[in-house]
Formats: C-alpha cells, structure tokens, sequence
C-alpha cells in the first residue's frame, strides 16, 4: 500500500515536511471515531486493534506524539491503554488536563459544572426525553447522548435548546457531536490545545486526524499555523456522520481502520533510508 496523497498542496507540502524531518513533527490524535471506533456505550470504547502499537512505532521517529480529547485524559489512558506510547502527551477535557509520565495536571473546574451537575437529570426528566438518553458526567464537563435512542436526531433536536439555555445560565458552553451534545466550560477547545502543545515542542510540522465536530477548532488551528510558515496536515477518520470535518481535511481514510492503515504505511515511510 502505498502512502495516499493528500487533496491540497498544503496537506501534501506538510507531509513532505513531516517525512524530511520527523524529529521535529508533532502528530496529534482525537481519541473517539478516531483512535477508537464509536460505541454505543462510551464507557466501553477500546483503541482500533493495532493502532496504539502503530503509535508506540511512530513515537520513535517523530518528535511528539499527542491525544487531545474531550474525555478525562485518565480515562482515555486507561481505556486505551495509551501509556504504551513512549512520551505520550494526552490533553483531556480539551487541554484543560494534561496527562504526562503518569501525571495529571489540571486546574479546579468552573463552578458551572456542579450547577449543570445538579439540574441536568430534571431537566432531562422534565422534557421527556425518549428511552436511551443518558448523562455521561465526565467531571469537568456533562454530556448527554441519544446514539441508543431510537430517533437519535430527533431526540437531539428536542434537547438543544434546553441544554443551551442551562449552559448559558451556568456559564459553560454547548459542543454538539455525533449524537451527543456536551456542556462544558469556555475558554478551552482543541484549536487552542493544539496551538499551545506546537509552540511548547517548538514543532517544525503538525499533523492532526479527528473525527467530529470538536475536531474543526484544530483543523482551523493548523490552517493558522501554515500562515505562520508552519506546514500542517489535517485528517479526517471519516463515518459519514460528520461531513463538514472530511470536506474541511486534507486527507480522508475510512474511520479508525482506514487510520491505522495510514499509520501503517507512514510508519514504513519513515523507516526508509
């Protein structure tokens, strides 16, 4: 197999970056639809088979290996066993926690997150909300899902504006995703997670694969850097449930296999004398 062209001039001048001088690359990975194929039970999410290890392989050509997810970065470490990574850096809850050598560090969150805590089962009670709605707390922020249900949009569409409402008066903001909205606090997002971790590594090239929503605030994040010289690819592990991510990418696999079947071929890429 070999290794698929970018769409743009930009992805495809950034993988050439990446590949003339990895020791200065920085890839950077959503965990969920992306690392990990989408479950119904989130609790249950478990790494595409093979790609960690692809990742543990990548961690020693290039100079950084991140995850930047809206999980706890704990519970993505544990659900995906992701500290076989040598030097992993995994940025939780959208950069607000940072997982490294064993450690999290992370700010107290924003009391908003105990008002959406306490009022958030009525709400859903109050409204109606169709058998398998469920409140996923993840700490610093509350999501709620309809992927069990059985008209998943519909029952998203009945919620969001009582989920916004409860967001704005608490102070937090809402994330909409696939069959999921989050109610989180502000300030914090991928893009700006991403941003920070490049200019901290002193990055020469980026690399960034998501999946959903919550993923277009890296995208937009890279399309800065390469106006600051700095050349960036963007991939989008594609489901066909989140098209503005795969028409905003440089480069489209088919979800976490077509992902770790890129890995694969860049691994052997780099491998190349």
């Amino acid at each position: 197999m070999q290794l698929p062209e970018p769409s743009t001039a930009e992805g495809r001048t950034a993988l050439d970056a990446l590949l003339t001088d990895p020791a200065k690359a920085l890839a950077a990975f959503d965990f969920d639809g992306t690392l990990a194929p989408i479950v119904d039970d989130p609790r249950t999410s478990a790494p595409q088979p093979g790609i960690v290890e692809l990742l543990a392989g990548l961690a020693e050509r290039l100079g950084t290996i991140a995850v930047i997810t809206g999980r706890p970065a704990a519970t993505a470490i544990d659900l995906g066993g992701l500290d076989r990574v040598p030097g992993i850096t995994v940025l939780g809850h959208y950069g607000a926690e940072r997982w490294m050598n064993g450690r999290v560090a992370a700010a107290d969150p924003p009391p908003g997150v105990a008002v959406v805590r306490a009022e958030l089962p009525g709400l859903i009670d109050s409204l109606g909300a169709p058998e398998g709605t469920w409140i996923e707390d993840k700490g610093r922020s509350l999501a709620v899902h309809t992927r069990r249900t059985a008209e998943p949009d519909a029952a998203l569409e009945l919620l969001a504006p009582h989920l916004a409402a409860l967001a704005e008066r608490a102070g937090l903001r809402v994330e909409p995703g696939r069959m999921v909205i989050e109610l989180r606090p502000a300030g914090v997002d991928k893009g700006a997670a991403l941003s920070a971790l490049v200019a901290e590594r002193a990055a020469g090239s980026v690399l960034y694969a998501g999946d959903d929503l919550g993923d277009l605030p890296a995208f937009d994040a890279v399309a800065r850097l390469r106006s600051d010289g700095i050349p960036g690819l963007t991939v989008c592990a594609a489901s066909g449930e989140a098209a503005r991510v795969a028409e905003a990418a440089d480069l489209t696999v088919p979800g976490p296999a077509g992902l770790a079947g890129f890995l694969e071929v860049l691994t052997r890429a780099l491998a190349r004398p």
